[in-house]
């Protein structure tokens, strides 16, 4: 007798079930899978479609979650036109554009060249009909002259068309920020600087009058966390997204319902990471030929000799002066123009760059808040080249009030697949750009289905896949972010960049009055959460949240 084929009881005792009773035995197994709805209110409602799900070789039958929600909706051809300027054009603002609809000639052309050499490859074809989201780009600002240049190029490129195509009204470059902000062609910004800049230049927007799409991680010290939930809270008027593209992934939203509705069990443990492991991924990024002393403003990029000093402060106070350098900053430095996240004095780290797309993830399918501790611990183990920041890092968060840990390891020195892991008493859930489902032998919840032989423990007992794989990953930095579902995300079947759709998202609350998903309350829980995290590492100690202080401290 097959042991898939056998009903075993609590007692020993075994008996052949029916196929009858087998395939009725699947179904209700998966019952309460399948009650939960489709997505919920996810961004704007934008996902309806049928999908490819399957259980395991214990499940008899495909099944389909219901869908609850409006289908998938483009933007009104009448709809407002938004100004849009645009602050910082390297490889992140770069990217942001693209998801905007605006890009180079030659990049279009690269893009082009690529689709006749290769019929499988659709990214020309994707961009070319990626959603007209209805904006003009009015002002680019970038402080090195090409990237500059590349931007008011692409800002140009109203038709994406490639080298030698026609091209639509220039934006205006500004050589200062604050002159962009003081441009009245000017309704909202996408800031796309080194994190050092981006909560400077998010509150300084917020005063301009601008809405703000400002990238993670949203702020760089503690004290400017709170000073621009201030300012965005007394503003409401005024759209506020923070750049977590996460936010937009199908399957996230899934992952959610599944946790709602109790299907795991009591969590109690998360691991999530990032391993990386080439130059680009460690942020050793090329440095351009035509970079120099003339074509990069320099002390524009360090900032004002004020707030230098405030930093330098802020720093000292928390005893943590050893790990900046004052004497190098007014020192022109093409390495650190380029490679500014491995430095403190400009950059957040392991903790800001990519600690916060595994929390606000998390944070989003959990709601988890902020962490009552964090623990630190890593170094610089690989990349001897001067850097400050640690290539290796492991935190520890403590959510008391949720009786879970998440724990969260970094390596940029080493491409080992780890999938992130919502651990529940009853089962274990993978989440990525895919969703595994894998049943504890130990369930309580599921003890009758593992009995009767209707779940294996320890093999997938559910997967969601919501559309195919993505191609043209190449390195490992891409590998990272195709794994966790941030580069594509499928509506209908349909691929689309997340980028643009948490850039719709924040354009269309513009326009309806609306709340984003990633506001200012998500964001003051993603920047305090990574400066926990930061703060326990740089100063060898548990750091601790005080709930109704609102203050981290250390005991």
């Amino acid at each position: 007798m097959n042991e898939e084929e056998k009903e075993i009881n609590n007692q020993g005792e075994s008996k052949t079930p029916s196929a009858k009773e087998v395939s009725q035995g699947r179904r209700d197994a998966l019952k309460a899978i399948a009650t939960v709805p489709v997505l919920g209110a996810m961004a704007y409602g934008v996902y309806r479609k049928k999908k490819s799900e399957t259980s395991n070789r214990n499940a008899a039958e495909m099944f389909r979650f219901r869908s609850d929600v409006a289908p998938y909706s483009s933007t009104a051809s009448d709809a407002e036109v938004i100004r849009v300027g645009i602050i910082g054009s390297g490889i992140r603002g770069t990217q942001l554009m693209h998801g905007l609809g605006f890009a180079t000639p030659q990049y279009v052309q690269g893009l082009i060249e690529q689709s006749k050499a290769n019929s499988a490859n659709t990214r020309f074809q994707d961009f070319k009909e990626q959603e007209d989201l209805r904006i003009v780009i009015t002002a680019v600002c970038d402080i090195f002259d090409v990237h500059a240049d590349d931007a008011v190029k692409a800002g140009a490129n109203i038709h994406r068309e490639g080298v030698g195509g026609t091209m639509g009204p220039t934006p205006k470059r500004y050589l200062h920020y604050q002159e962009l902000l003081a441009a009245p062609d000017v309704d909202a910004v996408v800031i796309a600087s080194p994190d050092h800049w981006h909560g400077t230049m998010a509150m300084d927007a917020i005063k301009a009058g601008k809405h703000v799409y400002v990238e993670k991680p949203m702020t760089w010290t503690v004290p400017e966390t709170y000073a621009i939930r201030s300012l965005a809270k007394s503003n409401p008027h005024l759209v506020f997204q923070l750049g977590h593209q996460n936010r937009q992934i199908e399957a996230y939203e899934r992952a959610r319902q599944i946790i709602e509705k109790g299907l795991l069990g009591k969590i109690s443990l998360i691991e999530t990471g990032t391993n990386r492991n080439d130059p680009n991924g460690a942020w050793v990024y090329p440095i351009h030929k035509d970079a120099n002393p003339k074509t990069i403003d320099w002390k524009q990029f360090e900032g004002d000799p004020d707030r230098i000093k405030e930093y330098m402060d802020y720093m000292t106070s928390a005893g943590l002066s050893k790990y900046v350098g004052p004497d190098s900053r007014d020192k022109f430095s093409l390495e650190r123009f380029f490679r500014w996240r491995c430095w403190w004095d400009y950059s957040t780290g392991l903790s800001g760059d990519l600690l916060t797309h595994e929390y606000d993830a998390m944070n989003q399918i959990l709601h988890l808040g902020i962490p009552s501790s964090a623990s630190s611990s890593g170094g610089v183990y690989f990349f001897k080249d001067g850097r400050t920041v640690p290539d290796v890092l492991q935190t520890v968060f403590e959510f008391g009030d949720r009786e879970l840990t998440m724990l969260y390891s970094a390596t940029l020195a080493s491409q080992f697949n780890r999938s992130r892991k919502i651990m529940g008493h009853d089962a274990t859930m993978e989440v990525g750009n895919t969703l595994t489902v894998t049943v504890d032998p130990r369930s309580e919840q599921y003890r009758k289905q593992i009995d009767q032989g209707i779940v294996k423990p320890g093999e997938p007992f559910y997967n969601y896949i919501p559309g195919k794989s993505v191609d043209a990953v190449s390195t490992a930095t891409e590998k990272y972010f195709a794994e966790r579902g941030l580069l594509y995300s499928f509506i209908g079947g349909k691929r689309y960049n997340t980028t643009f759709l948490h850039l719709k998202e924040w354009l269309e609350c513009i326009r309806s009055g609306k709340q984003p998903s990633c506001g200012i309350d998500r964001g003051f829980e993603e920047a305090i959460t990574a400066h926990m995290g930061t703060r326990a590492y740089l100063e060898g100690r548990t750091m601790y949240w005080d709930k109704d202080k609102e203050e981290i401290t250390r005991e």
